[in-house]
């Protein structure tokens, strides 16, 4: 009996498959290939789940009652974070953001040389690594970016380092210091860029991901210059070029989004001018209460994805003044006016939680644990690829612990050190349990 023609199809088929199988298991051939395979992957699943649908829906309190509550409490002559005091903050006025002292004069242009240029391409997110590799550089570090990545991104497709490791590097791996600070400005970053140092920076960008769309996304530059003729910074942007000009006005909408984030790296010996030109941000407290007023001046001058960002960034400040109330009912409303954005994916910055998980303490230490779930499932769920997202694990895993889940606890802890093997928060928690990571 002849066979049907569309058996032999179907054999046929099926006999390629498993030969494309066992091919794409050699290395050389699986190394060359396997990024293909998940951008295709990538693509299918932003069509079927587009991210920039999915919206932030904080559910335990009432918020439009918290909402209301906040704006009454800001809408004063001389707006202030201290609408709900804690014995952290103080109960008096905050003090306005203070003028830069600037030890030498300001030159029109500047542009500091001796960065090695490194780009991240060819490497699975390895903005991070190079760029902390090219601020390292200039003060005559010799290794490049697979030296930081190694330490940085020890699950190669982490999707974020985070300005605190990039810190610890530093201290931990050189002989250099550094800090990071946020509320920064143009003129602060000219003053240090004037006096000799290169600031490392943490900002948004609007490029395009892996599956070809345009999107938001976090992104880290090395600012070595500025041209105060043509109002642009000189940066060294592993994603774009060396010398990459970005004009004052569109640094600034990128970088409110990180809340003015910038890392100060230097000789241990050259603190007394990083002293000087910070002033009272030096002190990291103070650094935060500035950076609150702020973004509170923020919310006022801004609207849409902006102003989004605005009370995003006001209740980070406030987070990390550990005034977790009043931090909670700022992400409520920076949420609120996510969710009224178009839902578009050039807009919408739907990573938000893969960069800046302040929201997760927030929630948790005023006891909304099931909004701390909410928002780890709704960051796991935007990744369009592996979500390779050791925070969000954590604190989902934090979340079910307190709800009597520990089964579940237990497994999204090790989930999260599946991304992050020596994450320290988790190994502790781990060991609270009593049990083996």
């Amino acid at each position: 009996m002849k066979k049907n023609p569309l058996s032999k199809i179907i054999i046929a088929i099926i006999t390629l498959l498993i030969i494309g199988g066992i091919l794409y298991q050699i290395p050389p051939i699986h190394d060359r290939f396997a990024w293909r395979l998940d951008e295709v992957r990538v693509i299918i699943k932003g069509y079927l789940s587009p991210p920039e649908k999915i919206a932030f829906a904080p559910a335990q309190q009432q918020i439009e009652a918290i909402v209301s509550a906040t704006i009454a409490a800001l809408n004063t002559a001389t707006p202030t974070i201290t609408s709900t005091p804690t014995a952290s903050l103080p109960t008096t006025p905050l003090p306005t953001a203070t003028v830069t002292p600037k030890p030498t004069p300001l030159p029109n242009k500047v542009a500091l040389s001796g960065v090695r240029y490194m780009n991240q391409h060819g490497l699975w997110n390895y903005c991070a690594p190079a760029n902390l590799a090219m601020a390292l550089s200039f003060w005559g570090w010799n290794g490049d970016r697979l030296d930081t990545g190694k330490w940085l991104k020890p699950y190669d497709k982490d999707k974020n380092v985070m300005p605190y490791e990039m810190e610890a590097y530093v201290k931990e791996q050189t002989k250099l210091s550094a800090i990071v600070r946020v509320g920064g400005s143009i003129d602060l970053i000219k003053t240090f860029v004037a006096n000799g140092f290169p600031v490392l920076v943490e900002k948004g960008a609007w490029i395009h991901d892996i599956s070809g769309v345009k999107s938001w996304m976090g992104h880290y530059v090395v600012v070595t210059g500025y041209d105060e003729v043509k109002n642009v910074f000189i940066t060294q942007d592993s994603y774009f070029s060396p010398d990459f000009e970005v004009a004052y006005d569109d640094f600034i909408r990128g970088w409110r989004s990180f809340n003015y984030t910038y890392i100060m790296i230097y000789p241990p010996e050259k603190e007394a001018t990083i002293k000087l030109i910070l002033a009272d941000d030096w002190d990291e407290k103070t650094n935060y209460l500035n950076a609150a007023q702020f973004a509170s001046d923020e919310i006022y001058q801004t609207e849409g994805v902006d102003q989004f960002f605005s009370w995003y960034n006001r209740a980070t400040n406030l987070e990390e003044l550990q005034d977790y109330a009043s931090a909670a009912q700022a992400y409520d409303e920076a949420f609120k006016i996510y969710n009224q954005l178009p839902e578009d994916r050039t807009i919408r910055p739907y990573r938000i939680l893969w960069y800046e998980t302040g929201p997760y303490f927030a929630y948790f230490y005023v006891y909304r644990y099931y909004d701390v779930l909410s928002l780890a499932d709704t960051a796991v769920n935007a990744a369009l690829d592996e979500p390779a997202l050791e925070e969000s694990f954590y604190w989902r895993a934090m979340a079910k612990n307190a709800l009597g889940d520990r089964d579940g606890a237990i497994a999204d802890f090790r989930e999260s050190l599946k991304y992050h093997p020596d994450f320290e928060p988790t190994l502790y928690q781990l060991k609270l349990l009593g049990v083996e990571p």
